[in-house]
């Protein structure tokens, strides 16, 4: 059902672009006086004023009418005054189940009252949103058609609107962000009430797996985020010593030596390597690079784990080549025709032309692209997970097996989650760190640019 609302109210505002641009025209050609806006303009602020209210009328129910509707059903439920807010849930839960055909055993009576209680709100909420939403369209494309004249300010009310929506997405991602740093900041404070911050940054042991249950049996726990960090730094120094330096040199390559045809050709395939599913780059990791990688340490003497750090962070190099070498292409072919000509009028060979002119001033869309890589790497799981390992430990010799941040965080909210445990609130404390190591290499990362960037 939202869906077709939101078709309709798609096929609404074009119509009413098209009506209002016919009448405006019609308006102004039987009009002596010079018309303000053009007919394009009428159209759209019909169409604005027919869509807009009724899409925020339907947000607003999506987003309430799911508490109403549980308050209700809650509310005629037997006994629920005595309920806490937890069997309440549990209830609900039981409802929604049986009134999507998810039946494991008879419902009792007071269910099936529910249930048809539930089913039946369910019908009124569809049968009012959509009156409600027709009649919000209805009223604003009344509104929209009734203003159009040759003196109404057409333009102006739509660029008016745009900079609004546009001061509305900004907000949202204000929002958001805030939302994500309080959430973390939230569940941190709560786990650093149970684990001391310094056993949490200083310590060089990580062991969550605590008893959750009373049934369970665990170790005591240890909480030092060291070995984690350590195994992330790791596999992201290698992912990206393996991508740097090709990303950077295919970039310079394809822009200054080869030809159209070879660059319209290579530049796809190399940007081929971002689509490609990272459960696919982690089944190559285990199944191929990994044993070769053992196999060679194993040739050169060293204690190689079948599962390494050197194999995650290869695969995940070439997994983030794409994000380096695409974005340091179009930083480089950015660069002025007229710096490369004036470098080569003073004698300078190409060599001393990339290096010298070109490099620094296409440096910031190169550390953008390497911030980009790095940021990927940081975050990535899938591979290490399959190809890396779970053991954190802080093991220097890349042929162990390590493990990183978003790979712990994963494993912490797998199973057993109970957030007042150490072992679920210590996954948010680990965002919270990868929050903050993220941030620090964006402020060097500007830093480093407006240190070294040249200006022309």
């Amino acid at each position: 059902m939202s869906g077709y609302l939101l078709i309709t109210l798609a096929l609404a505002a074009l119509v009413m672009t098209f009506v209002g641009s016919a009448r405006a025209r019609a308006t102004q050609n039987g009009a002596s006086e010079k018309t303000h806006s053009r007919p394009i303009y009428h159209g759209l602020n019909a169409a604005i004023w027919t869509g807009v209210p009724a899409f925020i009328f339907f947000l607003l129910w999506l987003v309430g009418q799911s508490s109403v509707i549980n308050q209700l059903v809650i509310a005629s439920f037997p006994g629920s005054e005595s309920l806490d807010a937890t069997a309440k849930s549990l209830i609900l839960s039981e409802v929604r189940q049986v009134a999507a055909g998810n039946i494991f055993k008879e419902p009792t009576p007071e269910i099936q009252a529910a249930v048809a209680h539930l089913k039946s709100l369910q019908q009124l909420s569809s049968v009012a949103i959509i009156a409600v939403v027709a009649a919000a369209m209805a009223i604003g494309a009344f509104l929209g058609y009734r203003v159009i004249g040759n003196r109404f300010r057409a333009r102006h009310s739509v660029e008016r609107s745009v900079t609004y929506f546009m001061m509305f997405s900004s907000l949202v991602a204000i929002v958001t962000t805030l939302g994500i740093i309080s959430s973390l900041v939230f569940e941190a404070i709560q786990f650093f009430s149970k684990v001391p911050v310094t056993e949490f940054l200083f310590g060089l042991r990580w062991e969550p797996q605590i008893a959750i249950r009373a049934d369970q049996v665990a170790g005591q726990g240890a909480f030092g985020v060291i070995p984690v960090l350590f195994g992330t730094f790791v596999i992201s120094g290698i992912a990206m010593l393996v991508a740097v330096p090709t990303g950077i040199l295919s970039a310079i390559y394809l822009t200054e030596y080869s030809d159209k045809r070879f660059r319209a050709v290579v530049k796809p395939l190399l940007e081929i390597l971002a689509g490609v599913p990272t459960v696919v780059y982690g089944f190559f990791a285990v199944l191929t690079v990994a044993p070769a990688v053992r196999s060679l340490g194993l040739s050169l003497g060293i204690d190689a784990s079948p599962n390494s750090a050197l194999a995650a962070g290869a695969v995940m190099g070439v997994m983030i080549i794409p994000f380096i070498s695409s974005l340091s292409d179009d930083a480089l072919a950015s660069v002025p025709r007229a710096m490369r000509e004036g470098s080569y009028a003073l004698g300078a060979t190409k060599g001393e032309t990339i290096r010298k002119v070109l490099l620094p001033a296409a440096l910031p869309g190169i550390v953008g692209g390497v911030l980009l890589a790095l940021s990927r790497a940081v975050g990535e799981t899938m591979i290490v997970v399959m190809a890396a390992g779970l053991i954190a430990k802080m093991a220097v010799n890349p042929f162990d097996a390590v493990t990183t941040v978003t790979v712990q965080i994963v494993t912490l909210l797998i199973g057993d989650s109970e957030f007042d445990n150490p072992k679920t609130l210590a996954a948010f404390a680990l965002g919270l760190i990868l929050f903050i190591v993220t941030l620090i290499l964006n402020l060097i990362a500007l830093r480093t640019v407006r240190k070294y960037r040249e200006k022309y």
